[in-house]
């Protein structure tokens, strides 16, 4: 077995991560490097410190670092991002000239500048062949639209989301995952599309990255559950807890409280029931 050894690097906030070949350089995470990647040298962050890896993982072919970001190099990313907003601007009075029925999301130039890449959502397939030359002749350099779905509008605007906190996708989750009604339904949510669809108007994605833990502790008594048990009758509510609620001690000791309080509760209500079926029964005869 051949391990390889890599570097993990990330170019947007909360974006994929890539591996790259890291040229014998020690790099930190948190560095910002100067790679090579199948559309033009990129500028990217260093999330995964240089690490062995089998080569059977690695996605062939594995591009180089070309060096360590220097003072050039951070303020060429700068001057980028400000280049950035005056194509957004120039672009949506180019489809406002064209009338298109397009939404302008995003516009991202490669560190180089050999490549623009205008992001847009449509409710259908647009005819934006005229735009694209209208934009070349401006900018004069390879031009590229690319039509995105909501979530990943979302993703690149960001927001707040109906919990009060950064939308999960903006910050934190790398990847979109499928997402499903039944996984609302096991975690006894509301199926009010309302209250289970996030701003982009689908499912919310911490429906799916909470469901591992929903399942974990599926079936399983806990704080919260009222389980009563009296002759051949059984009453059940399920509650599902997250996994990890209850690492802390004084959480567990809590919960532990609670839990023989709710016993007694129930061994006291059971008892009463079987007094008065007693007393119902020496009534009857």
């Amino acid at each position: 077995m051949y391990l390889q050894t890599v570097v993990g690097v990330r170019f947007k906030k909360a974006g994929k991560v890539y591996y790259f070949d890291p040229a014998g350089l020690d790099l930190a995470e948190g560095e910002m490097v100067i790679v090579e990647t199948a559309r033009g040298v990129e500028a990217g962050e260093v999330i995964k410190e240089p690490q062995q890896v089998n080569e059977e993982e690695i996605v062939a072919p594995l591009k180089q670092v070309l060096r360590r970001a220097t003072a050039a190099d951070l303020e060429k990313l700068a001057e980028n991002e400000r280049l950035e907003q005056e194509a957004l601007a120039i672009c949506q009075e180019k489809i406002a000239k064209h009338n298109l029925e397009m939404d302008l999301v995003d516009v991202d130039y490669t560190f180089d500048g050999s490549k623009i890449m205008f992001y847009f959502t449509a409710d259908g397939r647009v005819d934006f062949r005229e735009l694209v030359r209208d934009l070349a002749s401006v900018f004069r350099t390879r031009i590229e639209l690319r039509q995105i779905g909501v979530r990943d509008e979302a993703k690149m605007r960001g927001g707040i989301g109906p919990c009060g906190r950064e939308l999960c996708c903006a910050t934190f989750l790398r990847d979109f995952e499928p997402v499903s009604i039944k996984m609302a339904k096991q975690q006894n949510l509301s199926l009010n599309p309302a209250k289970i669809s996030g701003i982009c108007g689908r499912l919310m994605c911490c429906l799916r990255f909470e469901t591992d833990s929903y399942q974990q502790n599926e079936g399983v008594p806990c704080c919260g559950c009222d389980l009563e048990e009296y002759e051949d009758i059984h009453e059940q509510e399920d509650v599902f807890v997250l996994a990890g609620a209850q690492d802390d001690g004084a959480a567990k000791q809590e919960c532990s409280d609670q839990e023989n309080g709710q016993q007694r509760d129930n061994q006291r209500r059971s008892s009463s029931r079987r007094g008065r079926r007693r007393k119902g029964a020496n009534k009857g005869s």
